[in-house]
């Protein structure tokens, strides 16, 4: 790929939010000049934002390592002509439940109603983005198509924008929605489709739901077969976390859809405690206590654990008597209860987080091997649990102070 191309592909599939804050301009004058240069072909930012140009090469070059993107054609697409992706996670998920055979209104549900509105990881939500559309007239931001080798139209990135605009074309409201901006590829390969999916809505603007990434993930991992280190490449992150999240799909998949009722709803917001049950000492708690995984999910599913990051309390939980009839009884809040709060030296209390810093540190250089070696052994004792929920805690906070 050529670098105008390069230049092209990268401003106009992954920039545009930072163009219109870079320009300063009103959405509608960026949206008019963006109708207005896909007739010449060039993009309205391609010369003025040598900074952003510099960016977008950086990341095309890092996907060009692995992926060779044909150079495509930014364009007006008739909606009409356009079909959704089917590979896309939220679409397959609904497609797994009800069966090839759904309606283009029942895939707008499943884009609608994917997990969007929860607001989580940043991404936009479903009705704010419906709501900036009407109120702008349109979208800034062109949709990918590829366009394959027998004509058809196939949108790998954008799908919920095209479901919008084929919505008020449908319901007749007013304005122009019979085409849309594209980037339009001529016979991508999948190599190429998944590095798009996963450069937008992994790492991207627009990120998908976790379980939805996590299905995605398992997809190249266990399908595609694409090694942790490709995919590390694109999303940045460790083999260690996307293995939790895999196997945090699996499970799901396995224990916790046996457990919904045929007419029940499977809630992928309960993905979240799948991820926290493969923390260290979880799954060794349950089964020590005489439990299994399809036990878990069936407390997942009637609410006994709730919030989902009581999760991690369950060693401690399922080892105290009074908290694990609690539990049983109740839920895992309740069960909190009856946990003692450990009595802190007054201090510890008054101790600042530079000196408990220091103190920890000398504390872990001088630690023994063996005493290490016992935590190893039972990482659901109460140590280890406080050792790993220290790890999250400080985890958090450094990833705050290196952020950007």
């Amino acid at each position: 790929m050529d670098n105008l191309s390069a230049d092209r592909f990268w401003l106009t599939a992954m920039a545009p939010p930072l163009l219109a804050i870079a320009q300063g301009a009103g959405i509608r004058r960026l949206q008019q000049n963006t109708h207005e240069t896909i007739k010449r072909g060039t993009h309205p930012c391609q010369v003025e934002h040598s900074a952003l140009l510099r960016y977008a090469r950086g990341v095309s070059h890092k996907i060009s390592s692995h992926v060779m993107i044909p150079s495509g054609q930014l364009t007006s697409v008739p909606v009409a002509d356009i079909e959704l992706d089917r590979d896309n996670p939220r679409i397959r998920k609904f497609l797994e439940m009800y069966g090839e055979d759904v309606t283009p209104e029942q895939i707008h549900l499943a884009l609608g109603a994917g997990g969007d509105d929860t607001g989580a990881g940043g991404g936009t939500t479903f009705s704010k983005l419906k709501n900036s559309i009407l109120t702008n007239g349109g979208v800034i931001q062109p949709i990918i198509i590829n366009r394959t080798s027998d004509g058809r139209l196939v949108c790998i990135e954008g799908n919920t924008r095209v479901a919008l605009y084929q919505e008020f074309l449908s319901e007749d409201v007013p304005g122009n929605w019979t085409e849309i901006p594209a980037l339009v590829h001529d016979n991508l390969d999948e190599a190429s489709a998944d590095a798009v999916r996963l450069q937008v809505h992994l790492v991207g603007p627009r990120p998908w739901d976790p379980y939805s990434k996590a299905k995605y993930l398992h997809h190249l991992r266990h399908k595609e077969h694409m090694p942790f280190s490709e995919i590390i490449d694109y999303c940045g992150g460790t083999e260690i976390e996307f293995n939790r999240s895999i196997t945090a799909y699996i499970e799901m998949e396995k224990y916790y859809r046996d457990v919904i009722p045929e007419d029940g709803k499977f809630d992928a917001t309960r993905f979240s405690g799948f991820v926290e049950l493969q923390k260290p000492g979880v799954k060794e708690a349950i089964y020590a206590a005489g439990f299994n995984l399809s036990d878990f999910a069936n407390w997942i599913h009637t609410g006994k654990i709730y919030p989902l990051w009581t999760v991690r309390s369950l060693p401690s939980i399922l080892k105290n008597k009074r908290a694990r009839e609690a539990f049983l009884k109740h839920n895992a809040k309740k069960a909190l209860t009856y946990l003692e709060t450990p009595d802190t030296d007054k201090a510890l209390e008054n101790a600042s987080l530079l000196q408990l810093a220091r103190a920890m540190t000398s504390m872990l250089q001088t630690f023994s091997f063996t005493e290490a070696q016992k935590l190893k052994d039972d990482p659901s004792n109460e140590v280890a649990q406080s050792l790993f929920e220290a790890k999250e805690a400080i985890g958090d906070l450094i990833d705050f102070i290196e952020s950007s």
